[in-house]
């Protein structure tokens, strides 16, 4: 609501009735400003209900998604370029809880061997011994520990990964797309957007540092799904 036009209208309205103006020219002082504070307050319950998420989908265990799954990551290359590398076989499990989102919790297990680079001779390289070393270390995961509502679609999830043996605490900023119901497969969905930064080598994947940075961009989009009673 702008208050100051209103106080500037009123005033304005003041001082024409005590210079004799008629009633009409301050009437319609009256309702111009009237109007005003009706757009504004109309603008602001706009805001507020665009501001407002609905977690259409209940309390539950979902899975990931296998369509809908991705987990991609990316570093500064010789400060030429800016690869872009996914993982393409994880599974994971999110505990939602609508009521109170920062009681969820979710864990994820990444098939390391599963990396794709898009060029086979470096998928090789990676998956020896200087990088992931899946040999001996198979599998990534994720735990949570802490999540935290920040904001109205937003929030953090902070948890413990393991990368190569080594387990470190790290923090995604999260977003949260959509809750509902898919009538089609009767099942219960849900949409995150999660980001983070970590340095590869706090988890033994160091090699050539600094030349390829240290600093790697983690990105996971994720769809979760939960089957929906027959009756729905």
């Amino acid at each position: 609501m702008n208050f100051k036009r209103i106080a500037f209208a009123g005033a304005a309205a003041f001082a024409l009735a005590a210079c004799g103006q008629d009633a009409s020219g301050d009437a319609a002082t009256q309702e111009a400003a009237a109007s005003e504070a009706s757009a504004s307050s109309e603008a602001a319950s706009a805001q507020q209900e665009a501001d407002t998420v609905e977690y259409d989908a209940p309390s539950g265990v979902y899975s990931p998604d296998d369509g809908h799954r991705y987990i991609v990551f990316s570093y500064l290359h010789q400060g030429y370029s800016r690869p872009i590398l996914r993982w393409d076989d994880w599974t994971g499990e999110l505990d939602w809880n609508a009521e109170a989102p920062a009681d969820s919790s979710v864990s994820i297990a990444i098939d390391a061997e599963s990396i794709n680079s898009g060029v086979e001779e470096f998928d090789g390289h990676l998956k020896g011994e200087r990088f992931f070393d899946v040999a001996n270390y198979p599998e990534i995961t994720f735990v949570s520990t802490e999540v935290e509502k920040t904001g109205a679609d937003t929030g953090t999830i902070t948890g413990e990964l393991t990368i190569k043996g080594a387990t470190r605490p790290v923090t995604l900023d999260v977003t949260f797309r959509k809750g509902a119901y898919d009538e089609r497969n009767n099942i219960y969905k849900l949409g995150f957007s999660g980001a983070t930064t970590v340095m590869r080598s706090d988890f033994g994947v160091g090699a050539f540092v600094p030349v390829v940075s240290d600093e790697v961009d983690i990105t996971i989009e994720t769809e979760w799904e939960m089957p929906a009673p027959e009756s729905e």
